[in-house]
């Protein structure tokens, strides 16, 4: 997370912007600039796109101060499988478990 403060003035709102690099990264595969160019240019003038978002100082709960929001530009969809394609794999892993134990067996 990275904040920003504007000195003199209070905060009235949050800026998000949700970093995807498309990949994992580690050691090897260290955020670079071209990762961070979207970010920049974003931010320069806080826009909201399907990838950043603001929120009401307002309304974040006072308790707790909690940042922690998630993308309400972004749904969650949920891939479902269809029932027959669940069976048919599977029947698939059954039928090669047994050939695998049988091949075991036959070992003994």
């Amino acid at each position: 997370m990275v904040l920003f403060f504007e000195k003199g003035s209070p905060t009235r709102k949050v800026w998000y912007y949700q970093l995807d690099p498309g990949r994992s990264l580690g050691k090897t595969t260290a955020l670079n600039d071209e990762d961070l160019a979207e970010f920049v240019e974003l931010q320069a003038s806080f826009a909201e796109t399907a990838k950043s978002w603001s929120v009401a100082v307002a309304d974040i709960d006072k308790t707790t101060f909690d940042l922690s929001i998630k993308n309400p530009n972004q749904t969650e969809e949920a891939a479902f499988r269809e029932p027959v394609e669940i069976i048919d794999e599977i029947m698939a892993l059954d039928a090669e478990s047994a050939e695998i134990l049988s091949g075991i067996r036959g070992m003994l």
